[in-house]
């Protein structure tokens, strides 16, 4: 039998974090006596502490079967169980250990971290506080209950949790980690970077704070220094698959797509189940055009997650991009997405308290993460800037993370601003109807930073969509979608659009131009001695039918050119392969990259025609090419999103470059290529021809939006007058 100071001497050894050395002990302990069950516990705890947990399990349920009463043992044992992901065991032995020492504070801690993860957060907190009754100074409990609070939304508790925590045990790096992670939902990037930098200082390797940073540094904006956290992470962690996933979503935010798909399927290869990583692999595979493989995704990661709102308008949103995809298909999924998560908050409703005056001054709330430099925020601006104050207060949501100029300048004439960034659904609902708002407009639809599940709850007595791109949400609690009578041509409500359409006398939007803007060129044809034709919107607007027209467009106009947008990698194999199948060589084709924005607008001097994509046709980018003197050809379709360039084509009084079918819009590209003394006199006198028509004119614009919106509220108070006199 080996002397008890043996046994000493290794857990010093183990202590003091020396393994080896201590296994080696705990090992020459039971050679001599093989039933020697703290040896059998503690050689088991190493094994868990090096990875290898199926031994440990062994080891330690030999240990119990041979001291069947020993709580620590079994606290043990459960958390080499939830290493496995064996949960229901690892609760099990928690409880076994509280049932032999009901006073255990680090079981508690233990079986509430369980809970937790479990999703069970109330039966978590009430252990971790049981084990803060038990031992009032311990960190690790004030920690795991940050996480149980966060869990809940409750942020600025945990946060409170955690900073106890540090007073009691300022060197805590998972205490400091978890601030960072919740300071960052909470919108304090600054504050959550440092945290995460802390805890690296005081632990390295721990690979969840390089994570965690990584995180903070994405929402901050600093996507490469974000990119370097995230594969420091996957170095510390090769197996860490969150790591990975996020590691995928900011390659695609920095438009590396091939290797943000290469990221995503490499998630997958670690946890195949993961619907975070399907999702990624959907926005990046849709941002590369491959809408049908997207698509795919996009349903492989609601299999997995079918409670995930977010994954499901991401899969709305590229039906919309599809070729394939026809109105029925996308009312579907739209009906499917409101009767999942729109409906069930339909408990939540009640009635308004807004005072039902029809001749009042209204409150209008905008909702949006776009307010700022997006076309989101640019179209806002001519609108907020003539709004009648007297008549409309304007009340922001504000999810911007990154503000700039222009939420500088929206901010400026909004009367109330309220950033949503870390606030729930519910507690923006809430706070939306203590601020008596009358009309609420939806600025998102289905985009990325949508809050949908704010309107479901229908906060104010009026809900209104618009801007986001053409098109419907869905939900049944949202009345009305401003319009035009182009995109939606009068007659009865088209049965893809849960809400009703309100069309606006002119356009539905009104551009203003960028302030830093280059003057129009003479046209390029006239030096260059080719017609070059120009594509700048976004590649994931672009697909197979309208590459091939658009090969049919440079065939019947010799020595003809064409440039537009395509991400490098093989999203350009694809489109010169595409090209030169279709008998166009490579030298006629020009791909252009990522560009800053004035980059954007002097590449419009080298251009003498754009053409539209469809079925989701430009917005921005068609002002901004009729800006700079560049007539846009399109090809109307059935729904919104694929009248836009006729809308505006329209407002100018250009609509006779709106083609009726593919060869029409073949023969008007023809005809604007052939006559160039005619398409140079249309250059110089674009610009003229915006100014002077509605698409400019802001005051006509903003009152033709007040209009609607009195209409809208007046309606609502005869109705709800009428049934109060009922």
């Amino acid at each position: 039998m080996p002397p008890p100071q043996t046994f000493q001497l290794a857990l010093s050894h183990h202590q003091a974090g020396r393994l080896a050395d201590a296994e080696a002990l705990y090992r020459q302990i039971l050679t001599a006596q093989p039933n020697h069950p703290e040896a059998l516990h503690f050689l088991g705890l190493i094994a868990h502490q090096v990875g290898r947990h199926e031994v440990a399990v062994e080891l330690m349920r030999h240990a119990i079967l041979l001291d069947p009463n020993n709580a620590f043992a079994y606290s043990n044992l459960g958390i080499v169980c939830l290493a496995l992901g064996r949960v229901d065991e690892g609760l099990a032995a928690f409880r076994r250990a509280l049932e032999l020492k009901p006073d255990y504070p680090e079981a508690h801690v233990n079986l509430g971290a369980a809970l937790n993860d479990q999703g069970r957060s109330d039966e978590a907190m009430a252990a971790f506080r049981r084990a803060l009754e038990l031992k009032p100074g311990y960190p690790e409990a004030r920690n795991n209950l940050g996480n149980a609070l966060r869990d809940r939304g409750r942020l600025t508790e945990a946060v409170a949790e955690y900073r106890h925590a540090l007073a009691l045990k300022p060197g805590y790096p998972q205490a400091h980690n978890n601030l960072g992670n919740t300071l960052r939902e909470m919108g304090q990037f600054e504050e959550a970077i440092a945290a995460c930098r802390r805890a690296l200082e005081l632990k390295p390797d721990l690979a969840e704070a390089c994570h965690n940073l990584g995180n903070a540094l994405r929402d901050r904006g600093q996507l490469d220094e974000a990119n370097a956290a995230y594969r420091k992470a996957v170095e510390l962690r090769p197996n860490y698959a969150e790591a990975q996933i996020n590691l995928g979503n900011v390659l695609w935010e920095q438009g590396r797509l091939d290797e943000a798909a290469a990221a995503s399927r490499r998630a997958l290869e670690l946890k195949p189940d993961s619907p975070e990583a399907f999702n990624n692999l959907g926005n990046a595979l849709g941002d590369r055009g491959e809408h049908e493989e997207a698509v795919r995704a996009f349903r492989r990661a609601l299999e997995l997650k079918p409670d995930s709102a977010e994954m499901h308008s991401n899969l709305l949103y590229t039906l919309s991009l599809h070729p394939g995809s026809d109105a029925q298909t996308i009312s579907d999924v739209h009906q499917r997405w409101n009767r999942q998560f729109s409906e069930p908050l339909k408990q939540l409703l009640r009635p308004h308290a807004n005072e039902r005056g029809p001749n009042r001054p209204l409150r209008i709330g905008y909702v949006s993460p776009d307010f700022r430099d997006h076309p989101v925020g640019r179209y806002l601006l001519p609108l907020f800037g003539h709004h009648d104050r007297e008549w409309f207060e304007i009340l922001c949501y504000s999810g911007v993370k990154h503000p700039d100029g222009v939420t500088e300048r929206l901010r400026a004439l909004a009367a109330k601003w309220r950033s949503t960034i870390g606030v729930s659904d519910a507690r923006l609902a809430e706070t939306i109807r203590e601020d008596e708002v009358d009309i609420l407009v939806d600025l998102s639809l289905h985009n990325a930073g949508n809050r949908l599940l704010v309107f479901a709850q229908q906060p104010a007595p009026v809900q209104v969509t618009w801007l986001g791109y053409p098109g419907s949400t869905g939900l049944s609690g949202i009345g009305y979608r401003l319009t035009d009578a182009y995109m939606d041509p009068p007659g009865p409500d088209p049965a893809w659009s849960a809400e009703e359409p309100v069309r606006l006398p002119d356009c539905w939007c009104c551009y203003q131009p960028p302030r830093e803007c280059p003057e129009i060129n003479p046209l390029p044809a006239l030096s260059a001695g080719c017609v070059t034709f120009g594509s700048l919107n976004k590649f994931a607007k672009v697909n197979d039918r309208v590459l091939a027209l658009w090969a049919r467009v440079l065939e019947s106009v010799n020595a003809s050119r064409l440039i537009m947008f395509c991400p490098e990698g093989s999203a350009r194999e694809r489109v010169r392969a595409f090209f030169e199948a279709h008998g166009i060589r490579e030298d006629r084709v020009e791909l252009a990259g990522f560009l800053s924005f004035s980059d954007y607008l002097q590449l419009y001097h080298r251009i003498d025609i754009a053409l539209d994509p469809f079925p989701c046709n430009g917005m921005t980018t068609t002002c901004d090419a009729l800006w700079m003197g560049v007539p846009v050809v399109t090809l109307p379709g059935e729904l919104p999103i694929s009248r836009a360039g006729l809308s505006l084509l329209s407002t100018i009084g250009l609509r006779k470059v709106a083609a009726s079918s593919e060869d029409n819009y073949v023969w008007i590209a023809n005809e604007l290529a052939k006559k160039l003394p005619r398409l140079s006199d249309l250059r110089s006198r674009l610009r003229a021809r915006m100014l002077a028509s509605p698409l400019m004119d802001a005051p006509r614009f903003a009152k033709s939006v007040e209009a609607a919106y009195l209409s809208m509220w007046r309606r609502w108070c005869a109705i709800h007058s009428r049934r109060r006199k009922n």
